[in-house]
């Protein structure tokens, strides 16, 4: 399967979000990645759901949501109503993560679980067969622009070999650092989508960044 592409529009251009969206719907990109923040789990406060509704009126693209918040399973649906696709909660937030896994299932998206840089994949033994997606954290999440921590290779292919030692259909994801420098190598570790926010959005042209990104190959 080819990878995907999911810039984050937390990146993006609050005045002129219309236009963003625009132009990650006319490129190769695959989802648009939209970060829910909210100020307690993680130390910076980002959008909510009048946001998202505004994305969802003019993305013509999945919409894969990062809820990066404490008591995910308060608004699951509502983010569900909302627009969202491909619904993230981190294992940090979730005491009780399979049944909010499949509460997020119920509702017909996708079923994602977010780790932090410290958190170890093998917490996912028992669970890796109920997930649709986990998004490694390559850098601190909160803020973007972060530098990328190195570890994560590492975990990446920690996670590819519990994903085919259990049979598992998820996808992994990397969030946070990824450029063009180091994209191929989170590739051949075993990534399938590759979050993209201020290397597509503060880059001279975003489409063609995108698409550099979209035709790197193994």
């Amino acid at each position: 399967m080819a990878h995907l592409i999911a810039p984050s529009v937390l990146a993006a251009n609050f005045g002129q979000l219309d236009q963003d969206v625009e132009m990650l719907n006319q490129s190769t990109a695959d989802w648009i990645h939209v970060d829910v923040m909210d100020g307690r789990f993680v130390p910076n406060i980002s959008f909510g759901f009048p946001v998202l509704q505004a994305i969802q009126k003019k993305a013509t693209k999945p919409l894969d949501v990062h809820l990066m918040i404490e008591h995910p399973e308060l608004y699951i649906e509502q983010f569900r109503a909302a627009g969202a696709d491909v619904i993230t909660v981190h294992y940090e937030a979730c005491p009780h993560l399979h049944r909010t896994l499949q509460q997020i299932k119920a509702t017909g998206a996708k079923a994602g679980v977010a780790l932090n840089p410290h958190t170890p994949i093998s917490l996912l033994s028992d669970l890796i067969q109920d997930i649709d997606l986990v998004c490694i954290m390559s850098v601190n999440p909160g803020f973007g622009g972060q530098k990328f921590i190195l570890h994560t290779y590492q975990k990446i292919k920690e996670l590819k070999r519990l994903i085919k030692e259990k049979g598992s259909p998820c996808m992994i994801e990397i969030d946070g650092g990824v450029n063009q420098e180091n994209a191929s190598q989170l590739l051949a570790a075993g990534a399938d989508v590759l979050v993209a926010g201020s290397f597509v959005f503060q880059s001279q042209n975003p489409p063609q960044t995108i698409e550099d990104l979209k035709q790197i190959a193994l």
